[in-house]
């Protein structure tokens, strides 16, 4: 059963262009991208202990996330490319944060939902990533990212069901898709991820 929805716009053929005309600084953000997906399954963790029938999940979703870093962090080293010192903003992120509701609870929903929308939009990315390669290795390297992140776009509105009504979940997690839609169209087009 398909538990996410679908984002309402599709990414541009000029963000595809830009990652694949400096594909070494898209790897790098790729890179910052995963530690950041790991870090915020384990900040769940973190703020919300007493969510125990989710941890499992999380730690694994954390683990996984971890490991796809490790696999991009071999690409770079194979193409002479080292990490950044430190890891940028995520103006997406950052927009997409902003709009949460303030009290733990709404808080909470909204930022299962959030990360439901954000792994939507990076399995729709890393599709189009894989579809524009021409290595076979590179083609099922984001072949495979992209069913991951597909997995994590459901498994974290699984997580909302869990606390949530249905309907609930469903009518916020429209809401978000309406307003990442928004966002994802007055980004500046950049060799990123988001």
């Amino acid at each position: 059963m398909k538990l996410n929805l679908d984002i309402k716009v599709p990414s541009s053929q000029a963000w595809i262009d830009a990652v694949m005309s400096d594909f070494n600084a898209f790897l790098q953000d790729h890179a910052d991208c995963e530690r950041k997906a790991s870090a915020m399954a384990m900040s769940f963790v973190a703020k919300y202990p007493d969510r125990e029938e989710i941890i499992p999940e999380l730690i694994e979703t954390a683990i996984e996330e971890l490991e796809h870093f490790q696999m991009v962090y071999e690409l770079l080293a194979n193409r002479g490319q080292q990490l950044q010192h430190s890891i940028g903003e995520d103006p997406y992120a950052k927009a997409l944060v902003k709009k949460c509701h303030s009290g733990r609870k709404e808080r909470f929903l909204d930022r299962l939902l959030i990360a439901s929308v954000m792994e939507t939009r990076g399995a729709e990315r890393f599709k189009m990533v894989s579809d524009a390669q021409e290595d076979p290795e590179m083609f099922r390297f984001y072949k495979n990212l992209w069913t991951s992140e597909a997995k994590h776009g459901h498994l974290f509105v699984k997580m909302a069901l869990h606390y949530f009504e249905k309907d609930q979940v469903y009518e916020r997690l429209n809401w978000w898709l309406d307003e990442e839609a928004i966002i994802i169209d007055n980004l500046e087009i950049r060799p990123a991820l988001h």
